[in-house]
C-alpha cells in the first residue's frame, strides 16, 4: 500500500502539532518517522489511522484519495496502528482479545480461530498460549498480540509508535525480523521512534519532523550526527556522571522478603546514601518493579524491615512514605501517575504542597503551571489537559509535579518514551536534586542509562537480587551478562565481602 500526505495540518488550541506535512512512503518498506516528543509523530499517525481528523489536507492511499474518520474505517482501508499503550483487555484471555474488532456480526469458530492465530503466529517465531490472560504478558508479548491481531483483521500497513519502549533485547529482534517479514510481503511499515539506532538497523528511509515541521528526509545508510541535528537543530551531549553521595544512610532494606506472583525475592539487603543513584537492571518481569513497590509501601513485605531515615515503615502505606519525604513516579503515566480529564493546573493543585485550608487559590495554581510549564520545557498549556500532551511531555509533566523537599525519589523507566534531549533534560533535573541530597531509586531497560547515571547498580536475574556493583567498574557486556543469568558465582563472591562489611 502506498501512502501519501498532502498538506497535513493539525492543532490543539494554541498547539500546532502538524504544519503543512508533505511525504510519501511506498508499499513494501519499513519508513521511519523519527523527531523529538512533541515534534508531531505520533499526532500524525493518529490522523492515518482514524484517531484524528485533520484541519486540513489530505491522504492518498494507492493514488486515491481517502477520508479516514475512525479507527474503523482505517482498518477497512488495510491500515491498523500499534500505540506506545498496547489496546488491550488484561482481564481476558489472548484469544478473546485477539477476535475483538473482528470483522462481520458473528463470533467466529472458537476452535478454528484458535488454530488460525497458532498459524499466523508460527509465521513469526512467537509462542503465545491463546488460553493466557494477557495481564500476564510482558509488554513485548502484548505487542506481539496486537500485531497478530491487526494482520487477521486484513491490516496491509502497520503503523508501530515507539514499539522499542520497554521491551527485553529478545523481543526486539523477533519484532524486527517479524517486520522485516511483513516488508518482503509487500506490507508497508511506518516506524515512529526517537530512537536513532533502532531506525537505522531497520530503516530503509527515514522523515525527521521538528516542532511539527517536515525537516527532511534521508534514505539509509544515515550519519547519527546529521539525524540528532535535523532532530534537534542541534548537536546533543550527554551530561557527566554526578559523584555526590554522602555518608549517611537514608534507606534501608534488612532481609526482606517479597512475593507478588509469580515473583518471589528473598533475603535483600542493602542501604541507600543520600545523593547516590541506584539503578536496577534486569529483563522485564525479574522483580524489579516488586522490590521498588515493595520499598514505597505499594507492596507489603512478607518479613523483613524497610527504614527510611532511621524510621521504621515496613507495612506502613505509600501516604506514610510520602509523609516520610519518599515519591513514586511510575512508568504507567496515565494509569498511575496523572489524572485523564483533568488540566496541568489542576494536577499542580492537586500536588500542591501549597494547598492548605478550605479554599483553593486557582489563579495561583494557573501561574504556578505556566511557571513549571516553562522551567520543564513542557509543550502544552496549563489548561491542558494531560491526555493530549505527548508522551514525552506527560513525562516531563509528571517529574515537574515531585515536591521540592524530597529525600529518595523511586522511579520506572524515568526516560520511557524520551528523545535524547528530553532525557538528558530529565536526568539533569534529578541531579539537581541529587545534589541537595535527594536519592534516586530507578528502573530502567536501557543498559547505557543505567551505567551512565547510576552510582550502583543491582542487577535481578529471575528473583534474584544481586548485591550492590559499583557502575564505574562494570562494562556494558558484564552488565548483559549478568540480566541473561551467567557470572553469577562471581557475584556471591561480591555478596559475601558486602555482607561482611555490613556487619562490621
Amino acid at each position: 500500500m502506498n501512502i501519501e500526505f498532502r498538506n497535513i495540518n493539525k492543532s490543539f488550541g494554541p498547539v500546532r502539532a502538524n504544519i503543512d506535512l508533505n511525504f510519501s512512503i511506498k508499499s513494501g518498506t519499513i519508513y521511519g518517522i523519527l523527531g523529538e516528543n512533541g515534534a508531531g509523530k505520533s499526532t500524525l499517525m493518529k490522523i492515518l489511522s482514524g484517531f484524528y481528523k485533520p484541519d486540513s489536507g489530505q491522504i492518498l492511499l494507492n493514488g486515491k484519495p481517502v477520508i479516514i474518520e475512525s479507527p474503523a474505517d482505517a482498518i477497512k482501508y488495510g491500515i491498523g496502528m500499534l500505540h506506545q499503550d498496547p489496546l488491550d483487555f488484561p482481564p481476558m484471555r489472548i484469544i478473546e482479545n485477539f477476535i475483538v474488532g473482528q470483522k462481520g456480526g458473528l463470533i467466529p469458530s472458537y476452535k478454528e480461530t484458535i488454530h488460525e492465530f497458532k498459524e499466523l503466529q508460527t509465521k513469526f517465531g512467537f509462542t503465545l498460549d491463546p488460553e493466557a490472560y494477557v495481564d500476564t504478558l510482558t509488554v513485548g508479548e502484548r505487542q506481539q498480540l496486537e500485531i497478530l491481531r491487526l494482520l487477521w483483521m486484513g491490516a496491509n500497513a502497520l503503523i508501530l509508535d515507539e514499539p522499542t519502549t520497554g521491551i527485553s533485547a529478545q523481543q526486539k529482534e523477533k519484532l524486527f525480523a517479524a517486520l522485516r517479514i511483513l516488508a518482503e510481503q509487500g506490507k508497508t511499515i511506518i516506524f515512529v521512534s526517537h530512537k536513532l539506532e533502532d531506525v537505522e538497523i531497520l530503516c530503509g528511509k527515514v522523515a525527521i519532523l521538528r516542532k511539527g515541521i517536515l525537516v527532511g528526509e534521508l534514505p539509509a545508510p544515515y550519519q547519527t550526527d546529521k539525524l540528532v541535528e535535523m532532530m534537534f537543530g542541534k548537536v546533543i551531549t550527554l551530561g557527566d556522571r554526578n559523584n555526590v553521595s554522602q555518608s549517611n544512610i537514608v534507606f534501608e532494606l534488612k532481609n526482606i522478603f517479597v512475593e507478588q506472583y509469580p515473583m518471589r525475592i528473598e533475603n535483600v539487603n542493602f542501604r541507600l546514601q543520600a545523593g547516590e543513584v541506584i539503578g536496577l537492571a534486569g529483563m522485564e518481569g525479574s522483580g524489579q518493579d516488586v522490590l521498588l513497590r515493595a520499598c514505597v509501601g505499594l507492596i507489603r513485605p512478607i518479613s523483613g524491615s524497610v527504614i527510611v531515615i532511621g524510621k521504621d515503615l515496613t507495612g506502613k502505606n505509600y501516604h506514610e512514605f510520602m509523609k516520610n519525604g519518599v515519591s513514586f513516579l511510575p512508568a504507567s503515566r496515565l494509569e498511575e501517575g496523572l489524572v485523564p480529564g483533568l488540566t496541568l493546573a489542576e494536577h499542580f493543585t492537586i500536588a500542591g504542597e501549597e494547598t492548605k485550608g478550605l479554599f483553593i487559590d486557582k489563579e495561583y495554581f494557573k501561574q504556578k503551571a505556566e511557571k513549571m510549564i516553562d522551567e520543564y520545557h513542557i509543550i502544552g498549556h496549563q489548561s491542558s489537559t494531560v491526555e493530549s500532551l505527548s508522551g514525552g511531555n506527560q513525562q516531563r509533566a509528571a517529574l515537574s509535579l515531585l515536591r521540592n523537599s524530597l529525600s529518595i525519589i523511586l522511579l520506572e523507566h524515568p526516560t520511557r518514551g524520551l528523545d535524547i534531549e528530553s532525557a538528558i533534560y530529565m536526568w539533569g533535573k534529578l541531579k539537581e536534586r541529587c545534589m541537595l541530597g535527594t536519592s534516586i531509586f530507578f528502573i530502567s531497560g536501557d543498559l547505557e542509562e543505567i551505567l551512565q547515571y547510576s552510582d550502583r547498580i543491582l542487577v535481578f536475574f529471575s528473583g534474584h537480587v544481586s548485591p550492590p556493583l559499583d557502575a564505574v567498574t562494570t562494562s556494558l557486556d558484564q552488565l548483559g551478562q549478568l540480566i541473561g543469568g551467567k557470572g553469577w558465582d562471581q557475584v556471591f563472591d561480591i555478596q559475601e565481602n558486602y555482607e561482611s562489611n555490613a556487619k562490621s
